[in-house]
């Protein structure tokens, strides 16, 4: 059976989010100036740090995912608060810089988590499996992209495509496990894989908050403007699986194209 003119909308929905300009470009719009100054404010040291942030982040996002998600509790917090949460710890990073990274990246991806989670529970993923949890991390690599993308895919299935393989994997070992071993080579490829596209978007929202009128004001902004776009990245994509689940991937990758 073909995709209902509803189903359809919903993919349009969808494509409008995850094909939609990124996050640098928000922050440009909103901040009034493009982020490329930014960059060039930041220390020699700034590209290590995030690296190390972004690899933390994503190892608490795993902890987080494989153990405390609670797939029989409705979540009773809304995606309103997490931005608010996420602006309060976007607040710290604009007054303090880059050495706050470290402690706030952790922090603000974890919030995150828990709204991708809320969202993905809501388009009827089963968060008891550890394949359901772990496309809610996969969200992170969504909305950056790779020189290694396909040209000719687009930029959403071009990321679904260069992550299938170690989602699939660390899955796989999670479920045989019951439990994760940072060391396990799937679960290295996955942190490496998931990190590698994160950590270009958090380049973004660094450099933005690098601006010295920032401060910790556009601090909460530019965090709210950071989770607001993962909101958008996961709500895109758990509808796509939703209508995958029923109409099968072929389809709804062909229509998708089409729209």
């Amino acid at each position: 059976m073909g995709l209902t003119a509803a189903d359809i909308e919903d993919l349009r929905r969808a494509r409008a989010l995850l094909e939609n300009p990124g996050l640098a470009a928000r922050i440009s719009d909103v901040v009034g100036s493009p982020i490329e100054r930014g960059f060039g404010m930041l220390p020699k040291s700034w590209n290590a740090a995030v690296m190390n942030a972004t690899r933390k982040a994503i190892e608490a996002a795993l902890d987080v995912a494989l153990r405390t998600l609670d797939p029989e509790r409705a979540e009773t917090t809304s995606n309103r608060w997490h931005k608010l949460a996420v602006g309060t710890t976007g607040a710290a990073g604009g007054a303090f810089g880059l050495a706050a990274l470290a402690i706030e990246l952790p922090l603000s991806t974890t919030i995150m988590l828990r709204s991708i989670a809320e969202i993905a529970r809501s388009e009827g993923e089963d968060l008891g499996s550890a394949e359901a949890r772990l496309q809610c991390v996969q969200v992170l690599a969504l909305g950056g992209k790779s020189g290694h993308d396909d040209a000719a895919e687009t930029g959403y299935f071009a990321a679904r495509a260069a992550m299938a393989k170690a989602v699939s994997e660390a899955a796989r070992y999670a479920a045989q496990q019951g439990a994760i071993a940072r060391g396990a080579p799937a679960i290295v490829q996955l942190i490496t894989q998931v990190a590698s596209r994160f950590s270009i978007t958090v380049s973004q929202k660094v450099a933005a908050q690098a601006v010295p009128v920032v401060g910790a004001l556009g601090g909460a902004l530019i965090n709210t403007l950071f989770i607001d776009h993962f909101q958008d990245m996961a709500r895109g994509h758990f509808i796509v699986r939703r209508l995958e689940r029923v109409h099968g991937a072929d389809q709804v990758r062909l229509v998708y194209k089409e729209l």
